[in-house]
């Protein structure tokens, strides 16, 4: 009997290798959603903040709120850690890592005061 060897051939496909247009398009979709994601995020206010803006009484409006909030993690990205925000009515001093309002007085109480381990100063 006659013995036949065959070799069955199996085409090769090199992984794949998206296009650059394809690493664009992933790379833009994951900033879009990253960027989303973080301006979702709020500004906390400590429990130290939260006393003072009721003893204060000092009210800051949704929109403020929101305000701040995109200016101050605009300000993070550019390296501020700890910055002042002069708002109308207020003064805060926010961790802008943790995205924390750490205190608060009204702007009358903050033109007699010093402020010291602060990295930036935002006027609103």
């Amino acid at each position: 009997m006659k013995q036949m060897n065959s070799i069955q051939r199996i085409p090769y496909h090199p992984p794949f290798q998206p296009t650059k247009q394809v690493k664009q398009a992933t790379t833009a979709s994951f900033m879009e959603q990253l960027q989303v994601a973080v301006s979702k995020q709020q500004l906390k206010v400590s429990k130290h903040a939260i006393e003072r803006l009721q003893e204060r009484n000092i009210t800051i409006s949704d929109e403020e709120w929101q305000q701040i909030t995109d200016i101050v993690s605009e300000a993070h990205e550019k390296g501020v850690r700890q910055p002042l925000v002069l708002i109308e009515q207020a003064a805060l001093i926010v961790n802008a890592k943790n995205a924390t309002v750490i205190t608060a007085m009204d702007r009358l109480e903050a033109k007699a005061q010093i402020f010291t381990n602060i990295d930036g100063t935002i006027i609103l």
